[in-house]
Order: structure tokens, then C-alpha cells, then sequence
């Protein structure tokens, strides 16, 4: 019976929700890389502002990767494609292996909550953004 309960834990990782989980493993792994990859383009620019002492104005350039980096965490943390809920599609299986959500009510669900991962990551990289605005360098 223990082991049946596994299972039925492992498969419900996988498993469609609507509004809370439209991201199989691999999708997973996807937003995992786009976070690190925004990661390492905010350090970059990071580290260029301060070494040619950008002006403040210049600083609020670093806002975007910044949410490349925010979209991607949230996504994975999340187990949510914000453009998979926009779209009324979610991926399980294979990388490229696209399902549509055929229920109206679930796609709404989904739209929701693209929204709150898209308000999340804004605000995150808004945070990060107005801390690299205040630096005194």
C-alpha cells in the first residue's frame, strides 16, 4: 500500500492542474536555465555599472534582465508557464510536447494565475532594481 501511495505521489507531480501546475520536469529544467541565465546577465551588468559608475538613470537599465531572471525563478518555483496560461496550453512530457486546455474555466484559472507569476516577477526585479537604483557608487 506504501508503494502505491508513492506512486500516486510521483504521478501527481506530473499531472495537470488547473491554475497551479501546467510544467512537467523538463519544462521545469527550461525555466531553471532561462532564471540562471538571467542571473548571470544581472551580475554582468551589475558589475559594468560599477565599473564605469553608471549614473542612476543608467542603472534602471539593469531592470530587465533582472525580470529574465525573476520570470524564470518564479516559473520554476511555481511549476507555471506564465505563456503556456496565457495560451491555454501546458506541457507534461517531452520538451515541445504541447497540450490545449479545452475547459474555459480552466483556462481562466491559468490566465489568473500568469498574472500573479507575472506581478510577482515584476516585483521582484522591481526590488532588485531600486536596490541597484540606491547604490552608492
Amino acid at each position: 500500500m506504501l508503494g502505491s501511495m508513492k506512486m500516486s505521489m510521483k504521478m501527481s507531480d506530473a499531472t495537470y492542474i488547473p491554475g497551479r501546475c501546467n510544467l512537467g520536469k523538463s519544462e521545469v529544467r527550461r525555466r531553471q536555465l532561462v532564471g540562471l541565465v538571467g542571473l548571470f546577465f544581472s551580475l554582468s551588468s551589475l558589475f559594468g555599472l560599477i565599473a564605469v559608475q553608471a549614473q542612476q538613470q543608467a542603472r534602471l537599465g539593469i531592470f530587465l534582465p533582472l525580470m529574465l531572471a525573476s520570470v524564470g525563478y518564479v516559473q520554476s518555483r511555481s511549476k507555471f508557464c506564465l505563456a503556456y496560461g496565457f495560451a491555454g496550453t501546458f506541457n507534461l512530457g517531452k520538451l515541445g510536447d504541447i497540450s490545449r486546455v479545452s475547459d474555459p474555466i480552466d483556462r481562466a484559472a491559468d490566465r489568473a494565475n500568469a498574472l500573479k507569476i507575472l506581478g510577482k516577477s515584476f516585483l521582484l526585479a522591481s526590488i532588485a532594481t531600486a536596490m541597484v537604483f540606491v547604490l552608492p557608487f
